[in-house]
């Protein structure tokens, strides 16, 4: 504020100064012209000084002026007071006026200045807008900005204008805007048309093909909207266009990708489910509707828990968090058998494939769903005839060793019924020498007896059904067992039989009965190829090959003719007169379906070597595991 006032003080120094100076001056002339004026007159020689100075330094030097004026001239005057009176307040009346009107004069002046620097800051103003409006509408390259007058002729014209239609400004101002439409539009009086509408509605959007200068022709995203005046007066039209050719193009593409995906969605033969990184479903075939018995309204935007048992269903969202933080794959990536879960609450087994893809920033992940019930069904009906066509097969060898059975059951039926006999005829004449032979003639019998039940109680478990169950046997346990059976009557035919297996072969993990009967199959099988009476011998070898176990059933008959070598394991192929041609099939099934393979060939001296591999167990494994 002090420097402020200081600064208006000295803005008005010089008018103060002029005051008092020219006050100055006129008190000298009043003083040198005293003698010829007298006492007329006092105060007008100060009358210019108080102009002067109103007109120079305003009312402040004037009101200075005014009253330095009226005291001097009141102390120089002479001649009587009421005269004297009369002239001083005619003067300061005068002097006052002319300082008020000095003041009008000033304040005129002012807002002269000030209507004139507002005039020349709101042409300022109006100057610029317009050149930013310019530089606004000619850097929208992407749009065609142009005026027309009321008759449609092309007043205003843009950068963008000329970028996306050809013409310059020079050659288009002027013209009517009807060199932009397509000539059948044209005959149709479009243009009018659509000024028409635009003033009846105020604004028209439309997209419609425009042409260019080289008269190619594209697709226009159009805007026309009718101008008026303040007072209500239409005008002219603004036109903004827009080339939309390659964008409707994009989407078109678009478009028909999303039909294609949602027809693959329709008639994918297995489910296809989308789901996002949190887990919600955003896209649902066909298929998975029929699957899991949802519709895709129900299930888009829900949580892909929703067609999950307990207890995967509350575990899935950790899964996926764990993915998410670590990138571990278990299951992305992977085809693994789960569990799902359909809308009534029935479960089922199904095969998951999970792909992921990443793109605009998001992940995705699609699942493949294939249902397994029919499948698994289907192989455990296969199992079940398996199993059925194993004990079938039994049957039939039980069948064909029966005359050979029943022999060698009669012999311990026999000798229990002698020693029996003998016991009942020794107690006739009972001493310490008859007690000696009747416990020896009853421990005869009982061992007698011990033998026959032994037999048919491997005859029953040999025939016996039962599921299949892998466990781990030692090996040289096992094929003792089933010689039991398949050694039978060997010896009435003069067959030697021997088993030399080596102690390094250890256990298999084996089905026992399964594994028993393709050695009885193929022992029944010697036995039958030798000639009766004729000799001959019988090996049952094994020895260890690694993770394998190798068996050889070797004979010295007579050996395998030509025909039937390459088509032994088939089935229905046999060289026996009442064959089926079964038990080789069954044989390689049975191997095969623990991991082995079987073949036949020629032995060293003659004869046929079937040999079979098997699994060894790992003995760190439990029975059954």
């Amino acid at each position: 504020m002090r420097w402020g006032t200081v600064a208006l003080w000295q803005g008005r120094w010089p008018g103060y100064g002029v005051a008092v100076g020219s006050v100055a001056i006129a008190a000298a002339l009043r003083n040198a012209l005293d003698p010829l004026l007298g006492d007329r007159g006092p105060f007008i020689l100060f009358f210019p000084a108080v102009v002067a100075a109103a007109g120079v330094g305003g009312i402040g030097p004037g009101l200075v002026a005014t009253v330095l004026a009226s005291g001097i001239g009141w102390a120089m005057a002479g001649g009587p007071a009421p005269l004297l009176l009369s002239h001083g307040l005619l003067f300061l009346v005068s002097a006052l006026g002319v300082v008020g009107l000095a003041v009008l004069l000033e304040r005129w002046r002012l807002r002269a200045i000030t209507s004139e620097t507002a005039s020349e800051s709101a042409a300022r103003e109006a100057e610029r807008v317009a050149s930013e409006l310019a530089l606004l509408i000619d850097g929208a390259t992407n749009y065609a900005i142009y005026m027309l007058d009321t008759a449609g002729r092309v007043t205003i014209w843009n950068d963008g204008a000329q970028r996306i239609k050809g013409w310059t400004e020079r050659e288009v101002l002027g013209r009517h805007f009807s060199i932009f439409y397509p000539s059948d539009e044209v005959a149709a009086s479009k243009p009018d048309a659509d000024l028409a509408r635009a003033v009846l509605e105020g604004r028209v959007e439309e997209e419609s093909w425009r042409v260019r200068k080289d008269g190619t022709e594209f697709l226009a995203s159009v805007t026309i909207t009718a101008l008026s005046d303040p007072q209500g007066r239409h005008v002219g039209f603004g036109k903004v266009v827009r080339d939309v050719t390659d964008q409707r193009a994009a989407e078109a593409v678009i478009e028909a990708s999303e039909r294609q995906l949602r027809s693959i969605l329709a008639t994918v033969p297995d489910a296809m489910i989308v789901i996002d990184d949190t887990g919600i479903i955003s896209s649902f075939s066909a298929t998975a509707e029929q699957l899991f018995g949802w519709d895709e309204a129900e299930v888009i935007g829900k949580k892909i828990e929703l067609l999950m048992p307990q207890p995967d269903r509350d575990r899935h969202d950790s899964y996926l968090a764990r993915y998410l933080a670590t990138g571990e794959r278990r299951i992305v990536g992977t085809t693994r058998r789960v569990i799902g879960a359909r809308k009534d609450g029935s479960t089922f087994p199904l095969e998951l494939s999970i792909g992921e893809a990443i793109g605009g920033g998001q992940r995705m992940f699609t699942g493949f769903i294939r249902d397994l019930s029919e499948k698994e069904a289907a192989e455990e009906r296969v199992r079940s005839l398996q199993s059925e066509l194993t004990h079938a097969s039994r049957l039939t060898a039980m069948g064909t060793m029966a005359s050979t059975l029943a022999h060698e059951l009669n012999q311990p039926i026999a000798a229990v019924a002698n020693y029996v006999e003998a016991s009942r005829d020794l107690l006739d004449g009972f001493d310490d020498d008859t007690v000696a032979l009747l416990r020896e003639a009853l421990g005869e019998a009982a061992s007698e007896a011990f033998r026959a039940g032994n037999i048919v109680r491997r005859l029953r478990a040999f025939v016996a059904r039962g599921e299949v169950e892998k466990a781990v046997e030692p090996l040289v346990d096992l094929a003792r067992e089933a010689a039991i059976l398949g050694f039978a009557g060997a010896a009435e035919r003069g067959v030697a039989t021997g088993i030399a297996i080596d102690e390094d072969v250890g256990a298999v993990l084996v089905d026992r009965v399964q594994i028993q009967q393709v050695l009885v199959n193929l022992m029944r099988n010697a036995i039958e190829a030798m000639t009766p009476g004729g000799g001959g011998t019988l090996q049952v070898r094994g020895r260890s090959e690694g993770a394998l176990a190798h068996l050889v059933v070797a004979d010295s008959g007579p050996g395998l003719a030509p025909d039937v070598a390459g088509r032994l394991f088939e089935a229905f192929a046999t060289t026996k007169r009442e064959g089926m041609g079964l038990g080789l099939s069954i044989c390689r099934t049975i191997v095969e379906a623990h991991g082995g393979r079987i073949w036949a060939g020629a032995g060293a001296d003659g004869g046929t070597e079937f040999h079979f591999t098997l699994p060894k167990a790992n003995m760190e494994d439990d029975d059954g595991r």
